[in-house]
């Protein structure tokens, strides 16, 4: 062994045992002696692997270990699992091997964390399968999405190693799907984490400034935090109250989300400080009672902003989060955000559910995570939901707040906030929603898509002649309407695929043709359709008809003696074939710019308009077109979280041989000739083609957006600096998408 290798095993023995001397649960040698047998099993099973880091395998199990019982707080079983988690998917070992040595609960977690291997047709997505085969395990056992949680709370961690690509995959994934995940599971503090870590990666220059205007702010917050936090310690004191007091700025996440949500600049933020009040409660007194009672104590010495306050101790949160928020003027004209818990409120905001059953009486059950498992539960019975759909549809419902409503017979059901009578519906039963035609609300009638407020009371109205509409998706919010609407038209979809179909292969044979990539290539645009499918079903109602099939398919094709001349060309060697945008060596998809049309294999999203210089990665589809996306495109992040195995690496051609439409949105004071002054210098002076420019002004101020062409983003940023030197001129920036 070289000195290398033994400086490694002697890191990673001192590793383990730092989680065997933190293992809270490990209260007898048996265990951990089992915990030891899985660290020799998965290190023997993980011999000579390593991260692309360099650095042993074995150091990633150990620390989701640690993650899993130090951040998370579960038990031997739940550490076991995240020392072996990544054995049966990256080694030869199996689920019964698992079983054989560690029993069938830890095979069980293990098969959850395992992904699906194996084909899948074109139009599934690996991803969207291998999450959905999770939660199928996570409704029985939870320990597996909080084990996943902290796998890919370490991989983010340590992101530095993998490619610019492969980083803004995961995490587009992480903020996508398993930082919601943390929040739907009380997990605050790996959600603020996998937040940040997310923006680091998305966009680092972004990150990197806010967290230098949070530190270049240290000091003086250190001063606001102390001036405002030693009148509340005196008075708490002076109340025999025993308490913990810290303060801390928001999220870096959460800084940036609050500038984008509101179009403000840091320094327009009004509560980047947030002080935490954490007490030990008076076993005689109900902790909803102190909290308030500090709340009281708070607000004689500062005053309140009414608008702002928040209370999750009478009605928790969905995830079990409980806590009084409040806002209050503090020293130097400072909004401040206070939130006051109890120890076991702060233990569960932290850690969620698995903090939640440390103090769960004897006998009682855990009824928010109860009904949200149930919830599961009820999508994944629907054997026909497509994994994609599904994926999406339990995104929408991770966040949701709750309302409730009655029955015309008094029973109460718990809904998301927002929900619709739709929803109520299908919530009572599925051929209820099937039938539903309208609604009475408190006895007054009103349309499926009226949306319920607490305390509703809601009767369903029906109707056999009834048949469910493609419109109702839009009514319903909730996964079990959507899911069950999809259901039903799909059954209906299904058969007009099947003569659409029919009808296309007869007509094509007609012109003495067969369906190909090449054919689809072309009717798929011509007749505004995203997929064959889609093709087919129009076909069949009717939406579509092939009069003009043979019109179509003939256009932009070239005839067989330019064919055969390109080919004599390319033999004599007096010209090259044509390749449209191959790959470079590394697999990076290459922008040609100055192909024609009928050429291109790319497309640019209308979602984003990304141009060159942006950072941007590729989907590519079914028939091997790639549309470029920008990197940070919110639509770009849901195709990375969905089928991750279609993006690709992109990058663009350095040549000014096009121009791309951008929009700017420019605002400032309206001077007299301040639009003469915008148009002189993006016309004259740096000679841009304006397409539309719609500036108008009120109260002394004007706003407004520009849309013109450039070839570059470094054309553009050259545009805004000399916009914004303009007298009058108070920001101007890109819009970076158009809806």
């Amino acid at each position: 062994m070289t000195v290398i290798e033994k400086t490694e095993q002697a890191e990673i023995q001192r590793q383990f045992d730092e989680l065997l001397q933190t293992c809270v649960f490990c209260k007898t040698d048996a265990d951990k002696e089992l915990i030891t047998k899985a660290f020799h099993f998965a290190s023997e099973a993980h011999q000579g692997m390593r991260r692309k880091s360099g650095e042993p395998y074995i150091v990633h199990p150990i620390a989701v270990a640690k993650i899993v019982n130090q951040e998370i707080g579960l038990g031997v079983k739940s550490i076991i699992s995240a020392l072996l988690h990544d054995v049966v998917e990256d080694t030869d070992y199996s689920i019964e091997d698992i079983q054989i040595n560690f029993g069938p609960k830890v095979a069980s977690i293990i098969d959850g964390l395992t992904k699906i291997s194996g084909v899948f047709d074109n139009k599934s997505s690996l991803q969207a399968e291998n999450f959905r085969k999770m939660l199928l395990t996570l409704s029985e056992d939870v320990r597996v999405i909080l084990i996943k949680l902290a796998d890919r709370l370490h991989n983010m961690r340590t992101l530095d190693s993998l490619p610019r690509h492969k980083q803004i995959k995961i995490a587009g994934e992480t903020i996508y799907l398993f930082a919601p995940l943390a929040h739907r599971l009380g997990l605050y503090a790996i959600k603020t984490e996998l937040e940040d870590l997310s923006l680091k990666y998305r966009y680092p220059k972004i990150y990197d400034e806010i967290v230098a205007k949070i530190r270049d702010n240290e000091e003086k917050r250190i001063n606001l935090i102390n001036k405002f936090s030693l009148p509340i310690m005196d008075k708490l004191v002076k109340n025999d109250i025993k308490f913990q007091i810290s303060g801390r700025p928001k999220s870096i996440y959460s800084v940036w989300n609050k500038m984008q949500q509101k179009n403000v600049e840091f320094e327009e933020i009004f509560d980047l400080l947030a002080i935490r009040i954490v007490f030990e409660p008076n076993i005689t007194i109900p902790e909803k009672t102190q909290c308030w009672n500090i709340y009281s104590l708070i607000t004689d010495i500062y005053p309140p902003r009414p608008d702002r306050i928040r209370d999750w101790v009478s009605t928790p949160k969905a995830n079990g989060y409980e806590a009084l928020h409040a806002t209050v003027m503090g020293p130097y004209g400072k909004w401040i955000e206070v939130q006051i818990r109890s120890k076991r409120m702060d233990e569960i905001a932290e850690r969620g559910f698995a903090a939640h059953w440390k103090y769960k009486e004897p006998g009682a059950d855990d009824r928010e995570l109860d009904k949200w498992l149930k919830k599961i539960r009820e999508l994944l019975e629907n054997p026909t939901t497509d994994a994609l759909e599904f994926l999406d549809d339990f995104k929408m419902n991770l966040f949701s707040s709750e309302i409730f409503v009655f029955t015309p017979k008094g029973q109460i059901k718990t809904l998301p906030a927002g929900a619709t009578a739709l929803d109520f519906a299908y919530e009572i039963h599925t051929k209820i929603g099937n039938k539903a035609i309208g609604a009475k609300i408190n006895h007054h009638l009103v349309a499926l898509n009226h949306q319920l407020q607490s305390g509703d009371q809601v009767e369903i109205i029906t109707s056999e002649n009834q048949k469910v509409q493609r419109e109702l998706l839009d009514y319903a919010i909730t996964v079990k309407a959507k899911s069950a609407i999809k259901t039903a038209l799909k059954a209906e979809t299904k058969n007009r695929i099947e003569v659409g179909k029919k009808l296309l292969e007869e007509k094509l044979l007609e012109l003495k043709l067969q369906p190909s990539s090449r054919i689809f290539k072309k009717l798929l645009p011509a007749y505004e359709v995203a997929s064959k499918d889609e093709l087919y079903s129009k076909i069949g109602s009717g939406l579509v008809i092939l009069e003009d099939l043979k019109k179509i398919l003939r256009k932009n094709t070239k005839s067989k003696w330019i064919k055969y001349w390109d080919l004599s060309l390319v033999k004599s060697g007096l010209t090259k074939a044509k390749e449209e945008n191959p790959p470079d060596s590394k697999g990076t998809f290459v922008v040609h710019e100055g192909l024609e049309d009928d050429e291109k294999n790319y497309v640019l999203a209308k979602c984003c308009n990304p141009i060159p210089g942006d950072e941007v990665i590729g989907y590519k589809d079914e028939f091997d077109t790639v549309t470029i996306h920008q990197a940070r495109c919110e639509e770009a992040v849901k195709l990375s979280s969905r089928q991750g195995n279609r993006v690709v690496p992109v990058t663009w051609t350095k040549h000014k041989i096009l121009a791309y439409l951008v929009t700017i949105a420019i605002n400032g004071f309206d001077r007299f000739g301040v639009y003469n002054n915008i148009t002189t210098v993006i016309s004259k002076e740096l000679s841009v083609n304006i397409r539309t420019i719609n500036l108008h002004g009120h109260d002394g101020i004007f706003e407004g957006t520009i849309e013109l062409y450039v070839h570059n983003t470094t054309d553009l940023n050259n545009l805004i600096m000399n916009l914004i030197k303009i007298k009058g001129v108070e920001t101007v920036h890109r819009v970076e998408s158009k809806e």
